[in-house]
Protein backbone atom coordinates (compact mmCIF):
# COMPACT_ATOMS: atom_id res chain seq x y z
CA UNK A 1 0.00 0.00 0.00
CA UNK A 2 0.91 3.62 -0.59
CA UNK A 3 0.08 6.29 1.75
CA UNK A 4 0.33 9.39 -0.94
CA UNK A 5 0.58 12.86 1.32
CA UNK A 6 -0.41 15.32 -1.32
CA UNK A 7 -0.79 19.19 -0.95
CA UNK A 8 1.57 22.63 -1.69
CA UNK A 9 4.57 23.51 0.25
CA UNK A 10 4.09 24.54 3.74
CA UNK A 11 1.14 22.18 4.29
CA UNK A 12 3.08 19.98 6.41
CA UNK A 13 3.83 16.88 4.18
CA UNK A 14 7.49 15.83 4.90
CA UNK A 15 7.52 16.17 8.69
CA UNK A 16 4.11 14.40 8.32
CA UNK A 17 5.28 11.90 6.94
CA UNK A 18 9.04 11.32 8.84
CA UNK A 19 6.39 11.23 12.22
CA UNK A 20 4.36 8.40 10.24
CA UNK A 21 6.90 6.35 9.97
CA UNK A 22 7.03 5.80 13.93
CA UNK A 23 2.85 5.13 13.52
CA UNK A 24 2.50 2.93 10.47
CA UNK A 25 4.29 -0.49 11.20
CA UNK A 26 6.57 -1.53 8.43
CA UNK A 27 6.36 1.63 6.81
CA UNK A 28 9.56 3.22 4.48
CA UNK A 29 9.68 6.58 3.25
CA UNK A 30 9.25 6.69 -0.72
CA UNK A 31 10.23 10.27 -2.02
CA UNK A 32 9.91 10.12 -5.68
CA UNK A 33 11.41 13.53 -5.64
CA UNK A 34 14.90 11.61 -5.88
CA UNK A 35 13.36 9.97 -8.91
CA UNK A 36 13.00 13.64 -10.70
CA UNK A 37 16.47 14.67 -9.46
CA UNK A 38 18.16 11.73 -11.07
CA UNK A 39 16.24 12.57 -14.52
CA UNK A 40 18.08 15.85 -14.21
CA UNK A 41 21.52 14.11 -13.99
CA UNK A 42 20.44 11.98 -16.86
CA UNK A 43 18.73 13.63 -19.58
CA UNK A 44 20.12 16.52 -21.71
CA UNK A 45 19.68 19.89 -20.21
CA UNK A 46 17.74 21.15 -23.08
CA UNK A 47 14.91 18.53 -22.69
CA UNK A 48 14.34 20.50 -19.20
CA UNK A 49 14.19 23.54 -20.86
CA UNK A 50 10.97 22.16 -22.82
CA UNK A 51 9.38 21.27 -19.99
CA UNK A 52 7.85 23.17 -16.49
CA UNK A 53 9.06 20.19 -13.90
CA UNK A 54 10.03 16.43 -14.06
CA UNK A 55 6.95 15.91 -12.67
CA UNK A 56 6.17 16.73 -16.88
CA UNK A 57 8.46 13.88 -17.66
CA UNK A 58 6.40 10.87 -19.21
CA UNK A 59 9.58 8.74 -17.64
CA UNK A 60 9.60 10.28 -14.05
CA UNK A 61 6.09 9.14 -13.90
CA UNK A 62 6.91 5.63 -14.85
CA UNK A 63 9.51 5.49 -12.90
CA UNK A 64 7.19 6.19 -9.48
CA UNK A 65 4.99 3.41 -10.20
CA UNK A 66 7.95 1.08 -10.84
CA UNK A 67 10.16 1.93 -7.76
CA UNK A 68 7.16 1.41 -5.78
CA UNK A 69 6.39 -2.05 -7.08
CA UNK A 70 10.35 -2.24 -6.90
CA UNK A 71 10.46 -1.20 -2.87
CA UNK A 72 7.22 -3.18 -1.81
CA UNK A 73 9.16 -6.83 -3.10
CA UNK A 74 12.06 -5.84 -0.59
CA UNK A 75 9.85 -4.03 2.02
CA UNK A 76 6.36 -5.21 4.03
CA UNK A 77 4.95 -1.23 3.39
CA UNK A 78 3.04 0.98 3.02
CA UNK A 79 5.19 3.47 1.10
CA UNK A 80 4.67 7.10 2.53
CA UNK A 81 5.13 9.26 -0.19
CA UNK A 82 5.34 13.10 0.94
CA UNK A 83 4.39 14.78 -3.19
CA UNK A 84 2.84 17.12 -4.17
CA UNK A 85 0.72 16.36 -7.44
CA UNK A 86 -1.62 18.90 -8.83
CA UNK A 87 -2.67 17.65 -12.25
CA UNK A 88 -5.39 15.63 -12.01
CA UNK A 89 -4.44 13.96 -15.16
CA UNK A 90 -0.83 13.02 -13.70
CA UNK A 91 -2.64 11.59 -10.87
CA UNK A 92 -4.97 9.43 -12.89
CA UNK A 93 -1.87 8.00 -14.83
CA UNK A 94 0.51 7.29 -11.68
CA UNK A 95 -3.06 6.03 -9.42
CA UNK A 96 -4.27 3.78 -12.24
CA UNK A 97 -0.70 2.67 -12.95
CA UNK A 98 -0.37 1.47 -9.46
CA UNK A 99 -4.20 -0.26 -9.27
CA UNK A 100 -3.02 -1.99 -12.67
CA UNK A 101 -0.42 -4.06 -10.31
CA UNK A 102 -2.54 -4.06 -7.45
CA UNK A 103 -1.18 -1.85 -5.37
CA UNK A 104 -3.59 0.26 -2.96
CA UNK A 105 -3.47 4.34 -2.76
CA UNK A 106 -4.69 6.09 -0.06
CA UNK A 107 -4.67 9.44 -1.07
CA UNK A 108 -4.73 12.40 1.66
CA UNK A 109 -4.60 15.57 1.09
CA UNK A 110 -2.77 18.12 3.89
CA UNK A 111 -4.39 21.45 4.02
CA UNK A 112 -3.99 24.64 5.11
CA UNK A 113 -5.37 28.31 4.35
CA UNK A 114 -3.27 30.29 2.24
CA UNK A 115 -2.40 33.03 4.40
CA UNK A 116 -0.79 30.15 6.94
CA UNK A 117 1.01 28.61 4.21
CA UNK A 118 2.52 31.99 3.26
CA UNK A 119 3.48 32.26 6.78
CA UNK A 120 5.07 29.08 7.05
CA UNK A 121 6.99 29.79 3.33
CA UNK A 122 8.42 33.15 4.75
CA UNK A 123 9.46 31.90 8.19
CA UNK A 124 11.32 28.36 6.31
CA UNK A 125 13.04 30.81 4.26
CA UNK A 126 13.58 33.21 7.51
CA UNK A 127 15.41 30.49 9.30
CA UNK A 128 18.08 29.69 6.84
CA UNK A 129 21.51 30.80 8.01
CA UNK A 130 24.91 31.51 5.55
CA UNK A 131 24.84 33.23 2.39
CA UNK A 132 24.77 30.00 0.37
CA UNK A 133 22.09 28.93 2.61
CA UNK A 134 19.48 32.12 2.31
CA UNK A 135 19.87 32.09 -1.55
CA UNK A 136 18.84 28.73 -1.58
CA UNK A 137 15.85 29.40 0.46
CA UNK A 138 15.04 32.35 -1.27
CA UNK A 139 14.60 30.65 -4.55
CA UNK A 140 12.65 27.75 -2.55
CA UNK A 141 10.47 30.58 -1.75
CA UNK A 142 9.71 32.09 -4.77
CA UNK A 143 9.00 28.78 -6.24
CA UNK A 144 6.75 27.65 -3.27
CA UNK A 145 5.03 31.20 -3.58
CA UNK A 146 4.58 30.45 -7.19
CA UNK A 147 2.84 27.07 -6.45
CA UNK A 148 0.21 28.65 -4.18
CA UNK A 149 -2.44 29.62 -7.13
CA UNK A 150 -2.00 25.83 -8.96
CA UNK A 151 -2.64 24.49 -6.08
CA UNK A 152 -5.92 26.35 -5.09
CA UNK A 153 -7.01 25.91 -8.98
CA UNK A 154 -6.50 22.61 -7.86
CA UNK A 155 -8.33 22.16 -5.07
CA UNK A 156 -12.02 21.21 -5.82
CA UNK A 157 -10.84 18.20 -7.82
CA UNK A 158 -8.22 16.70 -5.00
CA UNK A 159 -10.71 17.49 -1.84
CA UNK A 160 -13.08 15.45 -4.11
CA UNK A 161 -10.44 13.04 -4.73
CA UNK A 162 -8.77 12.61 -1.00
CA UNK A 163 -9.05 12.72 2.35
CA UNK A 164 -8.80 16.20 3.63
CA UNK A 165 -6.59 16.34 6.87
CA UNK A 166 -6.46 20.71 7.81
CA UNK A 167 -2.71 20.65 9.38
CA UNK A 168 -3.48 24.64 9.96
CA UNK A 169 -2.97 24.22 13.80
CA UNK A 170 -1.47 20.89 14.30
CA UNK A 171 1.61 19.47 14.98
CA UNK A 172 3.49 17.08 12.66
CA UNK A 173 2.61 14.72 15.04
CA UNK A 174 -0.82 15.19 15.61
CA UNK A 175 -1.08 15.45 11.39
CA UNK A 176 1.02 12.05 11.41
CA UNK A 177 -2.19 10.89 14.15
CA UNK A 178 -4.36 12.30 12.11
CA UNK A 179 -3.32 10.28 8.85
CA UNK A 180 -2.42 7.41 10.44
CA UNK A 181 -6.16 6.99 12.17
CA UNK A 182 -7.59 7.14 8.40
CA UNK A 183 -5.67 4.90 6.67
CA UNK A 184 -6.51 2.43 9.52
CA UNK A 185 -10.44 3.53 8.71
CA UNK A 186 -9.65 3.20 5.06
CA UNK A 187 -10.50 6.87 4.48
CA UNK A 188 -8.38 8.06 1.66
CA UNK A 189 -9.20 4.95 -0.18
CA UNK A 190 -9.01 5.38 -4.28
CA UNK A 191 -11.94 3.57 -5.83
CA UNK A 192 -9.65 3.18 -8.98
CA UNK A 193 -10.58 0.25 -11.78
CA UNK A 194 -7.86 -2.21 -11.57
CA UNK A 195 -6.91 -2.44 -15.00
CA UNK A 196 -4.29 -4.76 -15.67
CA UNK A 197 -0.82 -3.64 -17.48
CA UNK A 198 -1.02 -6.03 -20.74
CA UNK A 199 2.18 -8.32 -21.37
CA UNK A 200 1.76 -8.96 -25.00
CA UNK A 201 -0.19 -7.41 -27.68
CA UNK A 202 -3.68 -6.55 -27.12
CA UNK A 203 -6.93 -6.74 -29.21
CA UNK A 204 -9.20 -3.39 -27.67
CA UNK A 205 -12.82 -2.53 -29.03
CA UNK A 206 -14.45 0.89 -29.22
CA UNK A 207 -17.66 2.01 -30.07
CA UNK A 208 -18.42 5.65 -31.06
CA UNK A 209 -21.72 6.96 -30.08
CA UNK A 210 -23.52 10.39 -31.26
CA UNK A 211 -26.03 13.39 -30.22
CA UNK A 212 -28.79 14.12 -32.80
CA UNK A 213 -26.09 16.90 -33.45
CA UNK A 214 -23.70 14.20 -35.00
CA UNK A 215 -21.07 15.28 -31.66
CA UNK A 216 -18.74 11.84 -31.01
CA UNK A 217 -19.14 11.11 -27.07
CA UNK A 218 -15.74 10.70 -25.17
CA UNK A 219 -15.63 9.48 -21.31
CA UNK A 220 -12.56 10.54 -18.78
CA UNK A 221 -11.77 7.24 -17.86
CA UNK A 222 -9.81 7.38 -13.70
CA UNK A 223 -7.25 5.49 -14.46
CA UNK A 224 -5.71 6.83 -17.05
CA UNK A 225 -4.69 10.42 -18.80
CA UNK A 226 -6.32 11.60 -21.59
CA UNK A 227 -9.80 11.41 -22.92
CA UNK A 228 -10.96 8.00 -24.46
CA UNK A 229 -13.50 6.11 -26.50
CA UNK A 230 -16.45 4.03 -24.75
CA UNK A 231 -14.63 0.30 -24.98
CA UNK A 232 -11.93 -1.95 -23.98
CA UNK A 233 -9.69 -4.67 -23.64
CA UNK A 234 -11.46 -7.81 -25.72
CA UNK A 235 -11.16 -10.98 -23.42
CA UNK A 236 -10.19 -14.22 -24.38
CA UNK A 237 -12.43 -16.08 -26.60
CA UNK A 238 -14.64 -12.85 -26.97
CA UNK A 239 -15.70 -11.48 -30.18
CA UNK A 240 -14.94 -7.91 -30.55
CA UNK A 241 -17.86 -6.72 -31.55
CA UNK A 242 -19.68 -8.14 -28.73
CA UNK A 243 -16.69 -6.73 -26.28
CA UNK A 244 -17.47 -3.14 -27.71
CA UNK A 245 -21.47 -4.01 -26.76
CA UNK A 246 -20.78 -5.31 -23.45
CA UNK A 247 -17.88 -2.70 -22.37
CA UNK A 248 -20.90 0.28 -23.46
CA UNK A 249 -22.99 -1.85 -21.22
CA UNK A 250 -20.65 -1.80 -17.91
CA UNK A 251 -19.60 1.84 -18.71
CA UNK A 252 -22.51 3.77 -19.73
CA UNK A 253 -25.48 1.23 -19.02
CA UNK A 254 -26.49 1.51 -22.38
CA UNK A 255 -27.75 -1.58 -24.02
CA UNK A 256 -27.02 -1.41 -27.54
CA UNK A 257 -30.10 -2.54 -29.67
CA UNK A 258 -28.14 -4.42 -32.48
CA UNK A 259 -24.43 -5.64 -33.40
CA UNK A 260 -22.49 -1.79 -34.21
CA UNK A 261 -20.59 -1.91 -37.35
CA UNK A 262 -17.18 -1.81 -37.80
CA UNK A 263 -16.01 1.87 -38.90
CA UNK A 264 -11.84 1.40 -38.83
CA UNK A 265 -9.40 -1.60 -37.96
CA UNK A 266 -6.05 -0.03 -37.01
CA UNK A 267 -2.51 -1.74 -36.18
CA UNK A 268 -1.13 -0.05 -33.40
CA UNK A 269 2.61 0.00 -33.46
CA UNK A 270 4.28 -1.25 -30.54
CA UNK A 271 6.21 1.65 -28.52
CA UNK A 272 7.94 0.73 -25.55
CA UNK A 273 6.89 0.09 -22.78
CA UNK A 274 2.98 -0.36 -24.53
CA UNK A 275 3.12 -3.59 -27.17
CA UNK A 276 0.87 -2.31 -29.13
CA UNK A 277 -1.91 -4.88 -31.03
CA UNK A 278 -5.34 -4.22 -32.73
CA UNK A 279 -7.82 -1.58 -32.55
CA UNK A 280 -10.95 -1.50 -34.14
CA UNK A 281 -13.79 1.17 -33.61
CA UNK A 282 -17.38 0.42 -34.24
CA UNK A 283 -20.46 2.83 -35.05
CA UNK A 284 -22.87 2.47 -32.02
CA UNK A 285 -25.70 4.86 -33.76
CA UNK A 286 -27.35 7.85 -32.71
CA UNK A 287 -28.98 8.20 -29.05
CA UNK A 288 -32.07 9.85 -28.58
CA UNK A 289 -32.06 12.19 -25.44
CA UNK A 290 -34.06 10.35 -23.39
CA UNK A 291 -31.41 7.60 -23.47
CA UNK A 292 -28.48 10.18 -22.81
CA UNK A 293 -30.13 11.28 -19.85
CA UNK A 294 -29.80 7.99 -18.35
CA UNK A 295 -26.28 7.62 -18.91
CA UNK A 296 -24.11 5.80 -15.92
CA UNK A 297 -21.09 7.01 -14.94
CA UNK A 298 -19.24 4.51 -12.75
CA UNK A 299 -16.92 6.79 -10.66
CA UNK A 300 -14.41 3.49 -10.32
CA UNK A 301 -14.33 3.87 -14.19
CA UNK A 302 -15.06 6.65 -15.20
CA UNK A 303 -15.19 10.59 -14.22
CA UNK A 304 -16.77 12.43 -17.16
CA UNK A 305 -18.85 12.36 -20.38
CA UNK A 306 -19.23 14.91 -22.63
CA UNK A 307 -20.11 14.56 -26.48
CA UNK A 308 -17.77 16.84 -28.48
CA UNK A 309 -17.57 18.03 -32.77
CA UNK A 310 -14.72 16.86 -34.70
CA UNK A 311 -12.64 19.75 -33.66
CA UNK A 312 -13.07 19.75 -29.92
CA UNK A 313 -12.04 16.39 -30.13
CA UNK A 314 -8.98 17.20 -31.97
CA UNK A 315 -7.51 18.81 -28.46
CA UNK A 316 -8.93 16.28 -26.18
CA UNK A 317 -7.60 13.00 -27.40
CA UNK A 318 -3.55 12.08 -27.36
CA UNK A 319 -2.42 12.17 -31.55
CA UNK A 320 -3.03 8.22 -31.77
CA UNK A 321 -7.02 8.43 -30.54
CA UNK A 322 -7.47 11.44 -32.57
CA UNK A 323 -5.92 10.17 -35.29
CA UNK A 324 -8.10 6.87 -35.19
CA UNK A 325 -11.56 8.94 -34.63
CA UNK A 326 -10.17 10.96 -37.84
CA UNK A 327 -10.58 7.87 -40.09
CA UNK A 328 -13.57 6.58 -38.57
CA UNK A 329 -15.44 9.74 -39.08
CA UNK A 330 -14.52 9.12 -42.49
CA UNK A 331 -15.13 5.82 -42.91
CA UNK A 332 -18.90 6.75 -41.39
CA UNK A 333 -19.64 9.65 -43.95
CA UNK A 334 -18.29 7.12 -46.54
CA UNK A 335 -20.47 3.71 -45.35
CA UNK A 336 -16.96 1.95 -45.93
CA UNK A 337 -14.86 0.47 -43.12
CA UNK A 338 -11.15 1.11 -43.25
CA UNK A 339 -7.88 -0.81 -42.50
CA UNK A 340 -5.25 1.88 -41.15
CA UNK A 341 -1.82 0.12 -39.85
CA UNK A 342 -0.13 2.75 -37.43
CA UNK A 343 -3.02 5.47 -38.06
CA UNK A 344 -2.42 5.04 -41.89
CA UNK A 345 -4.56 4.06 -44.34
CA UNK A 346 -3.48 0.46 -46.02
CA UNK A 347 -4.20 1.00 -50.17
Amino acid sequence: MIVWLNGTFGAGKTTAAQELLDLLPGSTLFDPELLGSGLRLMLPAKRFEEIDGYQDLPAWRRLVVDTAGALLTEVPGPLITPMTLLRQEYRDEIFGALAARRIPVRHVLLHAEETILRDRIAHRADAAEGTEAAEAAASTRRWSLEHLGPYADALPWLQGDAHVVDTTRLTPRQTAERVAEAVRTGAGTCDIVQTPEPTAETLAAGVLLFDDQDRVLLVDPTYKAGWEFPGGIVERGEAPVHAGVREVAEELGIELPRAPRLLVLDWEAPKPPGFGGMRLLYDGGTLTDDRISKLLLPGSELRDWRFVTETEAEKMLPPVRWNRLRWALRAREQGCPLHLEAGVPVG
